[in-house]
């Protein structure tokens, strides 16, 4: 069946990354993926959690927030309402984990750096546009750090990007748009790193079991998509 926007399976929403999208952030970027619109900004501070006072290492963590009018209802804010959202909390921590995973702590210094993540407008994709823009976010703030001579050398070890995919009609398609997602088989998140290693897979079968056959069929899929996505992060970093 053809896809709503006439994609083909196998082919990625229009990617378009705004860098320096914000004034006071050392890193910041407005990331959309068609429709899924994010502002991923990274600032750092001279301190750690508790728990890595005296360690001499530092800390990359992430918070992610839906605004209000970014799904055609309202949603609430989570200030409003006493917690933080299940989902939201899920998503922050997955953000921390893949942006944590390609850095040198030890490199970092007892310093943190908070990378937040605010979805504009939201269209499916939400948490693998977050990472893929936080990590733009991440490598111009320790430039910025880096050129501040607060590091000696850049602790970044590798590239990270993420896109999902997922079984609509037993047809295998990269990079779901909400309509797809909602009515989804089954579906998938995969975090890469840019030297084709895994960091993170996360997958349901939402209506039925996957095969295995169509498990690979996933990954081959994203892990190609994936690398279209880098060179998208790659011509976006090559400018000023």
């Amino acid at each position: 069946m053809p896809r709503l926007d006439n994609r083909n399976n196998n082919e990625l929403r229009k990617i378009e990354i705004t860098r320096h999208y914000t004034k006071f952030a050392p890193g910041s970027v407005l990331i959309c993926f068609g429709e899924t619109k994010v502002i991923c900004t990274a600032i750092y501070e001279e301190k750690v959690p508790p728990f890595l006072k005296g360690s001499g290492q530092g800390w990359i963590s992430a918070e992610y927030a839906m605004l209000p009018s970014s799904v055609t209802v309202r949603k609430q804010r989570d200030i409003n309402k006493g917690r933080l959202d299940g989902r939201s909390a899920e998503i922050q921590r997955l953000i921390g984990r893949a942006l944590r995973s390609v850095v040198n702590l030890k490199m970092l210094g007892e310093r943190t750096i908070w990378l937040d993540c605010d979805v504009l407008q939201a269209d499916g994709g939400t948490r693998t546009a977050a990472i893929t823009g936080a990590y733009i976010a991440l490598r111009d703030c320790i430039d910025h750090m880096t050129k501040m001579k607060l590091l000696k050398t850049s602790p970044l070890q590798c590239a990270v990007a993420a896109i999902s995919c997922g079984i609509l009609n037993d047809e295998v398609l990269l990079d779901l748009c909400y309509s797809e997602d909602s009515e989804a088989q089954a579906d998938m998140n995969i975090v890469m790193t840019d030297t084709g290693e895994f960091i993170e897979m996360q997958g349901t079968g939402e209506k039925r079991p996957v095969r295995y056959d169509e498990l690979m069929d996933m990954l081959d899929m994203a892990k190609l998509g994936i690398e279209q996505i880098f060179y998208h992060q790659y011509n976006a970093l090559e400018k000023e």
